[in-house]
């Protein structure tokens, strides 16, 4: 019998294990192949719903196959982000052709929630997760600032106790956190190590998030699998620490698109491409123009960009991840920047793609995915262009296939559904004349828009801090002023007290403030900063602006502009806050108006 034929026979073998209640195959003919690790001209992939049937098809088509002309385009894995939070947005992934998240903290019943539905198949809509869970942190670490309460750990004898919870409530590995600063508490060395090693002991992969160069080198001696983040930084030895990461056979995920977030750097926007603007509304658009630092500082991202470039010279696994979730990055989209960030630290295109499939699916154990090869599962991603010479070229999405399903359908939807969205987008709101939103009373702290005024503070967070308002004597030109008494308790990095403006008719809805420049307000007090802050929405972290309030009255005039990261044309809160030191606070607001273009 010929060669042809004994594969056609084969092909029809797995089709029907693949059982009779799947849908009719699929055959991409003539299509460039990259396979999660080279790249082969001219293929044919024949493929069911779930499986690949074979990755170099050579018999004719299937009678019900639907045949996909793949002639000057690509096909690929789908896309594995080996960093995420998956908290929200779990219908984005896929349409950007990320088809597996690599989750390192989650609500735990969100995570199985969606091991669930891929334990029941058919999920298709959203991208598959192996999720770490609850990460590994101590009292006020890092992690514990989200509002989520979470268990922590304080020291190395409660490590196999910590790690076996993990392990029964779902954890696929563990992730530590030993980064301090910014309020955070680091998580001590010898607890890292005795984490690492309860991890091991239960055949788990143990992963860590470091700050800085010093505590890489720590826990990749302590016997860590791999990096998480790599560092924002001006200089590093390199080639030491990869060498270092070699010897311990470890893999480190460089998450550039938060670095980016960091410097307040951006490669390149994404939302300059119309097909992948048009995909994401305006709650989905925030956090990716949104940055974490306020100044543009590049130099930030030397460091990892020559710790990249030495990692893969030195033959140490680099996988792509996001950190989506985070200010600057979103989930799918984020990916397609950070492919372009590796190949500007120096790997090849080829490499990049292999970071973002074959790479992480073996770092982390995923079992058949990541490649095209027969028995695969069919997460398969098709696009115009040769990506392995135009990293760019994944941006030109034809297709994307979740278990052997298209998501054509996911993709028109989404469109239609931004499109509405944008449409139903009114025109900024129309203010009073004289932009005033402070009508303080003692019957009420009313507003001329909005739901008015009211106490804020960290409670939602687990914070124990506390206010009270009270309107005071009128000042000589009429206005009311609000008297703001502030208890700042210990216990959060970021603990806050003080009152919120909320523009909207219902909590944290969104109101089209575009057509202000700025805020201005009157303040005095006893002499401490405080802080005018704004939330817009989608995004996590306020934008915030301090102010001093002395013994006298003083005007305060805030542009929008100095709110980094805050859409005006989304604004959901303002907020006037003390904090966040430990400590009683006083101070007095008054005549807050919103000054308009």
């Amino acid at each position: 019998m010929k060669p042809t034929a004994l594969k056609a026979l084969s092909a029809a073998a797995i089709l029907m294990l693949a059982g009779a209640t799947t849908a009719a195959p699929t055959l991409v003919q003539d299509v460039r192949v990259f396979d999660g690790e080279r790249v082969h001209e001219r293929r044919s992939v024949l493929f069911d719903k779930g499986v690949i049937v074979d990755a170099d098809y050579r018999g004719p088509a299937p009678g019900d196959a639907r045949v996909v002309n793949g002639a000057g385009r690509t096909l690929l894995p789908g896309l594995i982000d080996a960093h995420t939070h998956a908290f929200r947005h779990a219908e984005l992934p896929v349409l950007f052709g990320v088809t597996t998240q690599v989750d390192m903290f989650t609500e735990v019943g969100m995570m199985k929630k969606a091991k669930g539905e891929m334990a029941q198949g058919g999920n298709h809509r959203h991208a598959d997760l192996f999720s770490a869970g609850t990460l590994v942190t101590g009292p006020n670490g890092h992690g514990t600032q989200f509002g989520i309460p979470i268990p922590t750990i304080t020291g190395p004898e409660q490590a196999q106790a910590f790690v076996d919870a993990r392990i029964a409530e779902g954890s696929d590995f563990i992730k530590i956190v030993v980064e301090g600063g910014h309020g955070f508490k680091p998580l001590d060395l010898p607890t890292a190590r005795a984490v690492i090693a309860a991890a091991h002991k239960r055949g788990k992969l143990a992963v860590v998030h470091i700050g800085n160069e010093l505590d890489a080198r720590a826990v990749l001696e302590a016997g860590a699998d791999g990096l998480v983040h790599l560092f924002p930084g001006e200089s590093a030895d390199a080639e030491g620490l990869a060498r270092l990461a070699a010897s311990r056979g470890a893999f480190v995920i460089p998450t550039f698109a938060v670095l980016e977030s960091m410097a307040a750097y951006r490669g390149d926007d994404l939302l300059a491409n119309p097909a992948f603007a048009g995909l994401l509304d305006k709650d989905a658009q925030a956090p990716l123009k949104a940055r974490y630092g306020t100044k543009v500082r590049p130099a930030l991202l030397v460091a990892p960009k020559l710790v990249t470039a030495a990692l893969v010279k030195a033959g140490v696994p680099v996988l792509a991840g996001t950190d989506a979730g985070n200010p600057g990055t979103q989930y799918g989209i984020s990916m397609h920047r950070e492919l372009a960030a590796l190949v500007e630290a120096g790997l090849t295109p080829a490499q990049a793609l292999a970071a973002a499939t074959s790479a992480p699916a073996r770092a982390f154990r995923l079992g058949q995915r990541g490649r095209i090869a027969k028995g695969y599962k069919a997460d398969l991603l098709l696009v115009e262009g040769n990506p392995a010479a135009d990293i760019r070229a994944t941006r030109q999405i034809v297709e994307v296939w979740k278990d052997g399903e298209s998501a054509k359908s996911l993709l028109d939807a989404q469109r239609r559904k931004v499109a509405q969205a944008v449409q139903a987008e009114g025109k900024p709101l129309a203010l009073p004349a004289d932009g005033r939103i402070s009508q303080f009373s003692e019957q009420r702290l009313a507003s001329p828009f909005g739901m008015g005024w009211g106490p804020s503070t960290d409670s939602f967070a687990g914070g124990k801090s506390t206010v009270k308002l009270a309107v005071q004597p009128a000042l000589p030109d009429g206005q009311v002023p609000l008297a703001i008494e502030a208890k700042v308790e210990p216990g959060l990095p970021f603990a806050w007290a003080g009152v919120a403006f909320m523009p909207g008719t219902q909590p944290m809805q969104s109101v089209n403030l575009s057509g202000v420049q700025a805020v201005r307000f009157k303040a005095r007090g006893d002499g401490k900063t405080y802080q005018m802050i704004a939330m817009s929405q989608g995004v996590q972290i306020p934008g915030a602006k301090a102010f001093t309030a002395g013994p006298e009255w003083l005007d305060v005039t805030i542009p929008f502009s100095d709110l980094k990261g805050i859409d005006p044309a989304a604004i959901t809160m303002l907020g006037f806050n003390a904090g966040p030191q430990p400590g009683d606070y006083r101070f007095e607001i008054a005549d807050v108006r919103l000054l308009q273009r």
